[in-house]
């Protein structure tokens, strides 16, 4: 008897261990193989299957390279922002195949494909699933999906509406008169100074978000923009390391960090909605700012909003909001500093239509040369270069049958800089392309993707535009500038394009 169970033991422990190996065999090896293998039989070319790395070890060691030195002001960015990609369209064509790890990633750098990706209605692509670790930086609207998005983004529109945005325009412009007068300061009486300008306008965004959006000032949200900017640094760090389940638990030291400083801020926010929700109940409705937007909407019967999905929204917003329009800000004071005639051609724009007064809603819809100069800024310098999805179903992408897991890559920046959709003059700074409007840019009908595209497209894209409309024209009132002679050009991707080493500019106060 006692050897029948011994046996039974034996076969058990064997079957397991076979199916173990199996499993492990599995994962690693035969699906990938054979995802691999349905792709290529769709006759895309690319890089073949490595086991468990896939091409992270050449990922790695060509973003290394090329972000080890900058690079001339006249180059092209795509090389070193975007390397490993921009080395697979060169080889592979525009759509084309690589691997993170197991998963099978499909670039796709083609105008219609981005397009049919990003109004899909079938319900078969979707945002990839992140690391837990990344989370921690917001669970706001944009890392929603199905039926729940389209309930909290139908929730917060309204508070990004043009009449809404009229009402943020004293916040817009109080300020933007503080950062003109800080730069006079600085200035002193010889009138010029060198600034960082890329930290300037991180401190100009933050305060337009503690106003505008919640109704605070500066001061009380500072604690949250440096924790915020802290947090990028670990998130980072995670979305690029291998994750495998239960590692969120482990108390190391990287995650104790992450913990504890979105604890810190959870609990800063918490204390802003607290605040608010005082003032709402002394009869002070607040509902001009979007904190009090969603506050108010909590109290409709066919909300589930909790106040943690309120504080996500609210970290969302002060990332997002903050790093948009802070380098889209950075990089056109470059560029015109790189183009000084365009710089005249706008600041005489201005002139002609504010005079020297402050910006309203009217006179910054009539710039149309500054609007040209922030598209075309757009268009070389685009906040997000690459945005993800992931296929949940096969799905069949203009006769492209892809299979379930496969993530889709959008390389905005490479669309972007693309001369069949720019012309040979892609790479060089031409506002006149958008004389005629956005669509009639490039010669693909739409080409152009600087705030994504479809129905997830960016809801504070006009919050962003109208805010850098009114600082540039303020700005081009009181100040010509240059650049200084230790600027290095080096864009680089930080969840945003950014440069590198800082954006010094010599200004000289009008």
């Amino acid at each position: 008897m006692e050897g029948f169970i011994f046996k039974g033991f034996l076969l058990s422990s064997l079957f397991l261990s076979l199916y173990a190996v199996w499993r492990v065999a599995s994962i690693f090896w035969l699906k990938p193989k054979s995802l691999e293998k349905r792709l290529r039989k769709e006759g895309i070319r690319g890089t073949s299957y490595k086991l468990l790395n896939g091409d992270m070890k050449e990922f790695a060691r060509s973003s290394k390279l090329a972000l080890s030195k900058p690079i001339a002001l006249n180059q092209q960015i795509a090389s070193r922002v975007l390397p490993f990609f921009h080395r697979m369209v060169q080889d592979y064509g525009k759509v084309s195949l690589s691997w993170k790890g197991t998963t099978p990633r499909l670039l796709l750098a083609d105008p219609e494909l981005v397009r049919l990706v990003l109004t899909d209605k079938s319900g078969h692509i979707a945002k990839p699933p992140q690391n837990p670790l990344v989370d921690l930086l917001q669970l706001g609207v944009s890392t929603l999906e199905g039926d729940k998005w389209a309930k909290r983004r139908r929730l917060m529109n309204p508070a990004f509406h043009v009449e809404r945005l009229k009402g943020m325009i004293p916040a817009f412009s109080a300020c933007c008169c503080e950062l003109v007068l800080r730069w006079k300061k600085s200035a002193g009486p010889q009138g010029s100074c060198e600034l960082d300008v890329a930290q300037e306008f991180q401190i100009l965004a933050s305060d337009v978000i503690a106003r505008a959006a919640f109704g605070s000032s500066y001061e009380e949200g500072k604690k949250i923009f440096d924790l915020q900017k802290d947090q990028v640094s670990l998130v980072l760090e995670a979305f690029y390391a291998i994750y495998f389940p239960g590692l969120r638990f482990i108390p190391t030291k990287k995650n104790k960090k992450r913990y504890g400083i979105d604890k810190e801020i959870k609990a800063a926010l918490r204390d802003i909605i607290h605040k608010k929700e005082q003032a709402m109940q002394n009869a002070d409705l607040g509902d001009a700012d979007l904190l009090g937007l969603l506050l108010q909407c909590r109290n409709d019967a066919d909300n589930d909003m909790t106040i943690e999905d309120v504080i996500e929204e609210c970290k969302l917003f002060y990332f997002a909001g903050q790093e948009t329009t802070a380098n889209l800000l950075t990089w056109t004071l470059i560029v015109l500093s790189m183009h000084p005639d365009w710089q005249e051609k706008a600041r005489k724009e201005v002139s002609q239509i504010c005079g020297k007064e402050t910006p309203d809603i009217d006179s910054i819809k009539q710039l149309k040369i500054v609007s040209m100069i922030l598209n075309e800024t757009l268009r070389l310098y685009p906040p997000v270069t690459l945005l993800y999805r992931r296929t949940l179903k096969e799905t069949d992408i203009q006769g492209m049958s892809i299979p379930a897991g496969v993530d889709l890559l959008l390389p905005f920046l490479l669309l972007h800089h693309d001369p069949e959709y720019w012309g040979d003059t892609a790479e060089e700074f031409k506002p006149e392309r958008f004389s005629e409007g956005v669509l009639k840019a490039s010669k693909e009908q739409n080409a152009f993707y600087p705030f994504s595209w479809g129905p997830r497209f960016c809801i504070g894209q006009n919050f962003a535009l109208t805010e850098a409309t009114m600082a540039l024209a303020m700005i081009l009132q009181n100040f010509w500038f240059e650049l200084s002679p230790s600027y290095t050009h080096a864009p680089y991707t930080v969840i945003t394009l950014q440069p590198q080493h800082g954006a010094p500019i010599i200004l000289h106060q009008l």
